[in-house]
């Protein structure tokens, strides 16, 4: 009889070709089922709740999984974790959970944070792949009033990838708040970019990184995200996508 099981994970995403299994690159879900098979000896699925992009980092990814074996919540944790090392990949809790449960169409809502360091300084060396580095300081102010535009329900086509598989570009982005925070251990600007919303477009918080950045350099007028996602067209929007090492999955709720 098997067991469903809730894991929460955080990883640095650095080395790997992105949450989804590949056949011949290393993946977070690749990563995590082998370690299951040399704990459990069975070949399992991960279903998580969104798949994340090379580069891309997570302190709360939640993933669910059916498993044979019997085990308390402890010894599951630590002996996956075990079969991890020494990769970036950690399960923080393995939770016993109802076979109702879904990660990815029970969530609620997804929290992501996008983090930015910022000013003339040289390119980090502590947060190397974990900041998107921006040589000029920014306007924290003004890009949260700009990303105000953005709450509630809208058509997001001028902020999705080309290739998103979404059926619909219209979303629900309930947060997408700027604050600039204190780092006593590292020189610049840090900012971060914090959106939460039920489900978001591939590329969806990159692109609306990329957008904020130009009103933060005093590049776009704050009304100009307005313009762009009245656009409703991805050739509207002139401002590059932020890196994927800058983006964090926070947290999902169920």
């Amino acid at each position: 009889m098997t067991q469903r099981w809730k894991l929460t994970i955080e990883y640095d995403g650095t080395p790997f070709v992105g949450w989804q299994r590949q056949e011949n690159d290393p993946s977070v879900q690749g990563a995590i089922e082998k370690a299951i098979r040399d704990f459990c000896g069975e070949t399992v699925t991960l279903h998580v709740a969104g798949r994340t992009d090379a580069g891309v980092h997570a302190v709360g990814q939640v993933a669910h999984a059916d498993i044979e074996k019997t085990a308390d919540e402890k010894t599951m944790r630590d002996a996956i974790n075990a079969h991890l090392r020494p990769l970036p990949v950690a399960v923080v809790s393995a939770e016993p959970v109802d076979d109702a449960f879904h990660a990815r169409f029970g969530a609620t809502r997804r929290v992501y944070c996008y983090k930015i360091l910022s000013g003339r300084m040289p390119a980090p060396a502590i947060e190397h792949e974990r900041v998107w580095h921006v040589s000029r300081d920014l306007d924290a102010a003004a890009m949260h009033r700009a990303a105000q535009y953005l709450l509630g329900n809208h058509d997001f086509s001028s902020f999705r990838a080309a290739a998103c598989q979404a059926k619909s570009p219209v979303r629900t982005l309930d947060c997408c708040d700027v604050i600039e925070t204190k780092d006593n251990l590292s020189a610049g600007q840090h900012i971060e970019i914090w959106a939460e919303a039920k489900s978001f477009l591939h590329h969806q918080i990159r692109n609306i990184a990329g957008a904020l950045r130009m009103v933060g350099e005093g590049k776009w007028e704050q009304e100009e995200v307005k313009r762009v996602l009245e656009a409703r067209d991805r050739t509207k929007n002139t401002a590059a996508m932020a890196p994927a090492h800058g983006l964090y999955f926070v947290r999902v709720d169920y």
